[in-house]
């Protein structure tokens, strides 16, 4: 079966698909109409469990004003319980014979899920076997899920899993140089991370160049608060930068990617560490916090621009990993026919866009000033006519790839 994308939509009937993105103490959501792609609510629950919970809803269509709830909201079952509130007041209930079916993300599916899947008890004990190597983010997605079939247990659940998309990685690409029954024992390899996201915009950066994206070979800079590289050689994802954690590869806001692993026995023979406060360490007080003390790149080039050294250090060691993976992987396709910036940075900071493309003229790659400092939200080269290899800048549409992804499914 081909994996459905956004565009497979046609059908009739029930059109609505929720997506739900639920996090340790948040849930994003976001309802959407597949016949035309059309958005008809946002909203977000954050600090679940919190006295100062907050829900901020907004209705899409007609252009309503966002609502915003302030107090505790104990649970995410009563978090589901006040977004649905929220919708069923717009007239966008979970009860609405519109809603299609529910798509749910889920960040580790291991190298069973290739795919997105309907949810049924077996996939559901799959996910939680795999909690061991996605401690953090499986089972506030298996909670979400949990939920919503208790709201809405007649409507097909759907999961669309982070770690699909890399699932085409060739063994040697996805291996650990570690001993082999050590390795499957525990099911340590390199899954990879963000794969709605490099899904949808290695497919957008190909109609952007007026090519099938199996012609066309492209390496994806997903560069947010987490960051991950990705190099998709015809429309197949054959190397990316995150591994057996979101903790591996480029820097982050506040993760350090890519350490030497004897750093974690060093801080725990000579500074006396435990395994979770390095793990702490590594991946919440790390990257650029850890750096400069800052997470946020708007900040970071204001002060940069201030003169401050440990902000224009912690950019600079930014730039150089995304440099050495542009390389690394130009490398690993062999022909590169794009470079895409995707997500909060990678969309909206020209400076780490002209910081990470210059200097590697010899492989094609050059920036245009004016065209960079553009902003836009609409899929654009930056790059003149004249260059060999085209940089590019796709906003991604997480929501959107997983309600495709979903409505394709259950409408097939």
């Amino acid at each position: 079966m081909t994996t459905p994308t956004a565009e497979d939509t046609a059908g009739t009937g029930a059109s609505r698909v929720l997506v739900l993105n639920s996090g340790s103490s948040s849930v994003k959501y976001q309802l959407l109409d597949m016949r035309d792609h059309s958005r008809l609510a946002s909203g977000l629950v954050e600090r679940i469990g919190e006295e100062t919970s907050r829900l901020v809803h907004t209705p899409l269509a007609g252009g309503g004003e966002s609502r915003e709830r302030i107090g505790r909201i104990p649970d995410h079952e009563a978090a589901l319980k006040a977004a649905a509130e929220e919708l069923a007041a717009d007239g966008l209930g979970l009860d609405s014979p519109e809603l299609a079916a529910i798509g749910h993300r889920v960040v580790h599916g291991g190298l069973r899920f290739t795919e997105p899947t309907v949810i049924t008890d077996e996939v559901l004990k799959e996910i939680e076997r795999l909690v061991p190597v996605a401690p953090l983010h499986n089972p506030a997605n298996i909670t979400g899920i949990r939920t919503a079939q208790a709201l809405r247990p007649d409507l097909p659940q759907v999961a669309v899993f982070d770690t699909a998309f890399h699932t085409t990685m060739p063994e040697y690409a996805a291996r650990y140089a570690i001993d082999v029954a050590t390795a499957d024992a525990h099911r340590i390899r390199r899954y990879g991370f963000h794969g709605t996201s490099h899904a949808y915009v290695s497919r957008k950066a190909a109609e952007l160049l007026g090519s099938a994206p199996e012609d066309v070979n492209v390496i994806v800079l997903h560069l947010g608060n987490g960051a991950s590289a990705s190099a998709v050689a015809g429309g197949r994802c054959v190397e990316t930068s995150m591994g057996l954690t979101p903790l591996e590869g480029l820097v982050m806001g506040t993760r350090s990617g890519d350490i030497d692993p004897a750093v974690t026995f060093h801080l725990k023979r000579v500074a006396g560490m435990s395994a979770d406060e390095i793990d702490e360490l590594l991946n919440k007080k790390s990257g650029l916090v850890g750096l400069c003390g800052d997470n946020d790149m708007r900040e970071i080039r204001r002060r940069v621009d201030e003169g401050d050294e440990r902000a224009a250090l912690a950019f600079d060691i930014y730039v150089h990993r995304l440099k050495k993976y542009i390389g690394a992987y130009s490398a690993v396709l062999g022909r590169v026919d794009a470079v895409v910036f995707t997500a909060g940075v990678g969309e909206n900071s020209a400076p780490v866009r002209e910081a990470a493309i210059a200097g590697l003229e010899e492989l094609g790659l050059v920036v245009d000033a004016d065209l960079n400092a553009v902003r836009s939200g609409e899929p654009r080269l930056i790059s003149p006519n004249y260059a060999r290899v085209a940089v590019a800048v796709v906003p991604t549409d997480e929501e959107l790839e997983i309600a495709g992804q979903t409505f394709a499914l259950v409408d097939n």
